[in-house]
């Protein structure tokens, strides 16, 4: 999200948690369009920060200023850091996942430094790819963490959606997280889109 009215109308729609983005390198960096006491002064919906290898300090300084109550992390950050940082702020990892990656190979050294993971789309560079992933390749798995859903979910999406929380690896999913499909433009969402698609969900 980058528009404080768009995020004030989140919570009216039916959505749990507002994303913004810290990473200076995305489209859809967050202090392009807002300030810090902006973000700060939202109050009305649980805000995650997503950040990209950055430094601890960092993190926690913007923690603190936005009063985030996540974090999502998307980059090469070790159990280590998770782990100090989840002495502060929640702490969902996120993986990108191709199609025969070894799910609980890849998030068991997290298990104990985390609160949620986050399964995405395995791309180049760092952040989402607005393309899916084939998420059988979570079914059967055990993941020992609620879960975000990710990687370029979309309207039309709700059927499939359906189905996969009738296997036993759904009983940890936790939200799904849906951001590209959903807007006009990077960052500017099609609200109309997002209440039809969470009315359908719901």
């Amino acid at each position: 999200m980058t528009q404080k009215t768009q995020v004030e109308s989140l919570a009216d729609l039916g959505v749990s948690f507002a994303g913004f983005i810290f990473y200076p390198k995305s489209p859809r960096y967050v202090f392009r369009e807002m300030t810090a006491t902006q973000i700060r002064k939202v109050n009305n919906i649980n805000k995650v920060g997503v950040f990209v290898n950055a430094p601890m300090d960092e993190v926690l300084h913007l923690v603190d200023e936005c009063r985030l109550q996540m974090v999502q992390l998307h980059g090469d950050e070790t159990p280590k850091y998770c782990d100090r940082l989840a002495d502060y702020v929640s702490v969902v990892k996120a993986f990108r996942l191709s199609d025969n990656d070894s799910v609980e190979w890849m998030t068991r050294p997290f298990d104990d430094v985390c609160d949620h993971y986050l399964f995405d789309t395995m791309g180049a560079g760092y952040g989402g790819t607005g393309k899916k992933f084939d998420w059988t390749v979570l079914q059967g798995q055990q993941i020992n963490k609620p879960f975000f859903l990710s990687g370029g979910i979309e309207k039309g999406d709700e059927e499939k959606i359906r189905n996969f929380t009738h296997d036993s690896v759904a009983k940890n999913l936790f939200a799904l997280d849906i951001n590209s499909k959903f807007e006009l433009s990077p960052g500017i969402k099609n609200l109309e889109l997002v209440q039809e698609f969470v009315s359908h969900i719901k």
